[in-house]
């Protein structure tokens, strides 16, 4: 639909064979940053948006999820190189499997855990099943797209795998030591942080309520806050209420399921 820009493309391209050049100008283009909402004005004149009337609306890849949480959480190491590592996952998974020729999947420790998923050690027919849940190819063939399905699997990985609860976690510890004095304040914060905005008042009353029925739950089970914490390597801060802590953890784990989080708009 768009030949004449295709020639331009090309002709930039041509120029210098500079292909990080020729990304950064796609990605900065307005067209590219558009949102994917519309008006009935537009719809009515690119309904199938063949003209690029507006930004599409998709769920963010396996690899892009899982290193947005550790980004927002803090856990993230953006040290670049090395070799792959080999984060969470599910004991004794190639030991199950067909035709592994390896001992076993030896989990890394401390930076290893935390690494962007570029550098994730992948098995040719076996993916880590928190990015195959979400898509992702395995190395038997070349893929040019990867299918975005949308399935109930996926929320409860992002619910219950030790990646997202890990994650959720030290958010929450960023909550009470960066966030502000009160709830209201460290809502704001992790809600600006996790979606680029401030919260509505419907939002921000919902998770305070969320949080209030939380920390009455952990405050009358210690033990299950103690379980919650112990999730993942990375040590909590002592000095945090470990009530407090686990209450957020849930907060922060809803902020990091929001569909507004995990979709490109």
């Amino acid at each position: 639909t768009h030949p004449a820009l295709l020639d331009w493309l090309a002709l930039e391209f041509q120029r210098g064979w500079d292909t990080k050049a020729l990304l950064k100008t796609l990605v900065m283009s307005a067209t590219y940053r558009q949102s994917s909402k519309t008006t009935p004005r537009l719809l009515q004149r690119d309904p199938d948006n063949r003209l690029l009337a507006r930004g599409p609306r998709l769920r963010l890849s396996a690899e892009m999820i899982r290193d947005q949480a550790l980004f927002v959480s803090g856990l993230l190491v953006e040290r670049l190189g090395g070799p792959s590592v080999k984060p969470y996952q599910p004991a004794g998974l190639y030991k199950d499997m067909a035709f592994s020729n390896l001992d076993g999947y030896n989990q890394d420790k401390g930076e290893g855990l935390w690494r962007r998923s570029l550098y994730t050690y992948w098995k040719r027919t076996v993916l880590s099943p928190n990015m195959q849940v979400f898509d992702a190819s395995t190395r038997e063939f070349c893929t040019v797209r990867e299918t975005r399905t949308n399935t109930p699997l996926q929320s409860l990985n992002l619910m219950n795998d030790v990646t997202y609860v890990e994650a959720a976690r030290m958010l929450a510890q960023r909550m009470l030591s960066e966030g502000g004095a009160t709830p209201e304040e460290r809502i704001n914060w992790a809600f600006r942080v996790a979606t680029s905005r401030p919260p509505s008042e419907h939002e921000r009353g919902v998770l305070l309520k969320n949080l209030t029925v939380q920390m009455d739950y952990f405050t009358r089970h210690p033990p299950e806050a103690a379980r919650l914490l112990a999730v993942g390597e990375r040590r909590n801060d002592d000095k945090l209420n470990a009530t407090e802590v686990a209450a957020y953890t849930t907060t922060a784990s809803l902020l990091l399921n929001l569909d507004e989080v995990l979709t490109k708009q």
